[in-house]
């Protein structure tokens, strides 16, 4: 007999957390899940892959040099290298947003025709059309700038119809209500019969360009000035075609700015050259005209020293003069409104820092305005205005630094004249032919100095103007890439395949994320340090009773087990009082107490079963038997003791004291001194005596009963009991306020991974129990439970086999 051993306490040891063993087998039995999602997903990459239009990408790269100046000719010290004070160093941001602008996405657009887009209709997938159109469409004429779409039939016989309109011949204008136009066929290229109806779609220039501009990717390489460029398309010689065009008409832009520049020097080199030359040509019929009336064709100074000095001192009133004229012509320059947002000429020969950096200033800040306006910004733009309104404040202080400049100079030359007035009284006694006859060729010198000036440099520009080169340079053409960057499939399947898994893991794991019951042993372990004192598994029977005389069912055993480790709990008591309660209604508590007295009674110990859930009694109807008067008949003194205890037939040693009528008060009827004396009674009659007591989580029945019993069987049900009752559990055994407190799980459910242990769902197949009659699996069941039992029964033949 098992009670005639001794036994110690049990240690409890720390759980192990999940292995990768218990995860694989948490999942493996949703495997016809995984498999159905997978399928799906990857017939969805299928079905997108099969129908969604290629993305091709093509990529070219180009290099911005530095610009070495925009004048022409000259070095650093060439006095008109300065006339155009301009910036000549090369933003590369700059250059991107140039790249990508509207305006020179516009000239790609024209250069490549690309106003139309064609795309020929097929049976399961529409196919867009670059290179391979069988006919172009020439605009005569259009009524509006509004985008249209037209829907072209070929027929056999060549005409075709737009939008199921009349039949019209190729090579033949015709007229709808976009405008004027004419379809011409392709010699080269036949209709296919495949390919039979077209699509053909218009849009005006701007949103072509705007799209395209948007479409286009322009980033530098590291530090360097070289610009790589991008573009995706649904057809790999169109991305190819917008990059080498948008490459080259950005150098053809490049050249037209620099010519811009040497076009606004040669203009105003012409203008100063028509002054100058009018003037030459005046003095110079001035000196042939006194020659020839004073017979003079060689006179020779008689005071050269007076005559050098006062040489260097009209030259130096010449210069004065032409600074004079310079800045008198940037002052009339400045105020002219035509040239409000103009560049302005350089010093020309006018030595003031000053004056040079604040016409530098203007002109940089004018280059700045010009190339926010090239970009299509509104002149109402902020940044525009802001511009503007520095381009004023410059304006009026180069304005007010050329007055200051001209009122200095015009006092420098009064000084010199006065210097030269002072040399000609010293030289009053040469005669006065030759003193005019010098004075003359003296303006013919200086006149022909400044012409001379004017002429070289009209000539660098012109040749510059010629000869001008852009600073870009195509460093690598794009060229057609006919693999597709988009759909990858690759890619494509392997996301498929990961979703395939992903969805229905998460599926899974937020089912059991936001499940709020007991699910497995390992999850009452976590919360609590009480012992788990066995597990009972679900039973399929109808009848309550499983444990009974000569059965080895694998539920009886489990009871057997429990049996065996409460004389772990109970050690030392001889006719312990066992007490079985839950947090409450529907975890078994009924079912948990008829099998305990069921297998003590087996094991030849007198074994009585008392009905102390005395709000809602189910032991009798557990084991069908007719009520009887009971615990309140005797509470009221309308029964004695004796008469109490009912055998359950089919077994020996099992007795039941059953609730007897349904009182008004249970908690107080509970509270009578007679059920000491009941308990006195018992345990003089019986060895075992086992209370099935109302939830101690709804009610205080059973905390009332607790100081008459020497053990708790706290009962949780997978599935059925919630994770935070567990802490009424823990709150109870570390309060004491149950005595030797232990855990039964009950209703455990036949499913792998979920920490269920000691055997259970492991014996079927195994010849060590006696199989469980067990409904037909359902859909769950079969996820669940017939897959564990298939695995089971393969695992065991493989055993036998060894």
């Amino acid at each position: 007999m098992e009670d005639q051993f001794q036994f110690t306490p049990i240690t409890k040891k720390e759980t192990p957390g999940l292995t990768f063993k218990d995860l694989y087998f948490k999942y493996i039995r949703f495997l016809p899940f995984f498999v159905l999602s997978v399928a799906l997903a990857l017939l969805s990459a299928y079905l997108y892959l099969r129908y969604t239009d290629p993305t091709y990408k093509s990529a070219g790269a180009l290099l911005v040099k530095q610009d070495q100046g925009a004048g022409g000719g000259g070095g650093a010290n060439d006095r008109f290298q300065q006339l155009f004070v301009l910036d000549n160093s090369i933003n590369i941001n700059n250059e991107i947003e140039l790249l990508k602008s509207r305006q020179l996405m516009e000239r790609v657009v024209k250069r490549l025709n690309l106003n139309f887009s064609v795309t020929a209709k097929g049976n399961i997938r529409n196919s867009h059309l670059y290179t391979q159109i069988p006919f172009d469409i020439e605009v005569l004429q259009l009524n509006d700038s509004a985008a249209f779409t037209w829907n072209i039939v070929f027929q056999k016989d060549g005409r075709f119809q737009i939008n199921n309109g009349e039949l019209i011949a190729p090579d033949h204008d015709f007229k709808n209500a976009q405008g004027s136009f004419r379809l011409i066929r392709k010699p080269e290229q036949s209709i296919n019969e495949e390919f039979n109806e077209y699509i053909i779609n218009w849009q005006p220039t701007e949103a072509v360009a705007a799209y395209y501009a948007g479409a286009v990717e322009v980033f530098p390489k590291g530090a360097t000035g070289i610009l790589l460029l991008s573009l995706e398309s649904n057809h790999p010689q169109l991305a190819a075609d917008v990059i080498n065009t948008l490459m080259a008409e950005y150098r053809v832009a490049t050249i037209e700015d620099k010519n811009e520049t040497r076009r606004k020097i040669i203009e105003f080199v012409d203008g100063r050259l028509k002054v100058v030359s009018h003037e030459l040509d005046s003095v110079t019929a001035q000196l042939l005209a006194y020659q020839q009336a004073n017979n003079l064709i060689d006179p020779e100074g008689q005071t050269t020293g007076y005559f050098s000095r006062l040489e260097e001192v009209d030259r130096q009133v010449n210069e004065g003069r032409v600074q004079l004229s310079v800045m008198q012509m940037i002052d009339e320059y400045l105020s002219d409104s035509k040239n409000k947002y103009n560049l302005v000429p350089s010093t020309l020969g006018v030595q003031d820092g000053t004056l040079s950096n604040l016409i530098s200033a203007y002109n940089v800040t004018q280059m700045e305005r010009k190339g926010l306006v090239d970009a299509n910004v509104p002149v109402t733009n902020p940044k525009v205005q802001q511009l503007e309104e520095r381009l004023d404040r410059v304006r009026e202080n180069v304005k007010e630094n050329l007055r200051n400049i001209k009122n200095a100079q015009t006092a420098a030359i009064g000084r010199l004249q006065q210097q030269a007035a002072t040399y000609r009284s010293e030289i009053q006694r040469i005669p006065s032919k030759e003193q005019n006859l010098a004075e003359i060729r003296r303006q013919l010198e200086t006149k022909q100095e400044v012409y001379n000036l004017l002429m070289g440099k009209r000539e660098e520009s012109a040749i510059s103007l010629a000869a001008t080169i852009s600073n870009i340079k195509v460093l690598e053409k794009a060229n057609p890439n006919r693999t597709p960057v988009k759909p990858n499939r690759r890619t494509v399947q392997l996301i498929a395949l990961l979703a395939g898994l992903a969805l229905p893991t998460l599926i899974i794991f937020l089912i059991e994320v936001l499940n709020d019951k007991i699910t497995s042993r390992t999850e009452i372990e976590r919360i609590t340090d009480v012992t788990i004192l066995g597990e009972v598994g679900h039973s399929f029977g109808k009848d309550a009773l499983v444990v009974k005389p000569n059965t080895r069912g694998i539920i009886a055993e489990q009871f057997r087990i429990i049996r065996s480790n409460l004389q772990y709990v109970i050690n030392n008591i001889e006719k312990p009082v066992i007490m079985v309660t839950s947090s409450f209604s529907g975890e078994g508590k009924s079912f948990i107490s008829t099998n305990m007295g069921a297998v003590m009674a087996l094991a030849g110990k007198r074994t009585i079963i008392l009905e102390f859930d005395i709000r809602k009694p189910k032991v009798l109807a557990h084991l069908n038997m007719p009520k009887k008067p009971g615990l309140t008949n005797y509470l009221l003194g309308k029964a004695e003791l004796e008469s109490l205890p009912i055998p359950v037939p089919g077994y020996e040693h099992l007795f039941v004291l059953s609730c007897g009528p349904v009182p008004p008060n249970p908690a107080e009827i509970l509270l009578d001194q007679k059920i000491e004396t009941l308990f006195n009674y018992l345990k003089q009659e019986f060895d075992v005596v086992i209370m099935d007591t109302a939830p101690v989580g709804m009610v205080s029945d059973a905390l009332t009963l607790s100081k008459y019993s020497d053990a708790t069987l706290y009962l949780v049900r997978q599935g059925h009991t919630f994770k935070k009752q567990i802490a009424l559990i823990d709150q109870f055994y570390k309060e004491g306020k149950l005595p030797k407190l232990s855990i039964i799980l009950n209703d455990v459910k036949n499913r792998r991974g979920y920490g269920y242990g000691y055997g259970y769902g492991y014996g079927y197949g195994s010849g060590y129990f006696e199989e469980e009659d067990q409904p037909s699996p359902t859909l769950s069941r079969w996820l669940g439970w017939m897959d564990m039992k298939k695995w089971q029964n393969k695992k065991h033949k493989r055993k036998e086999k060894v």
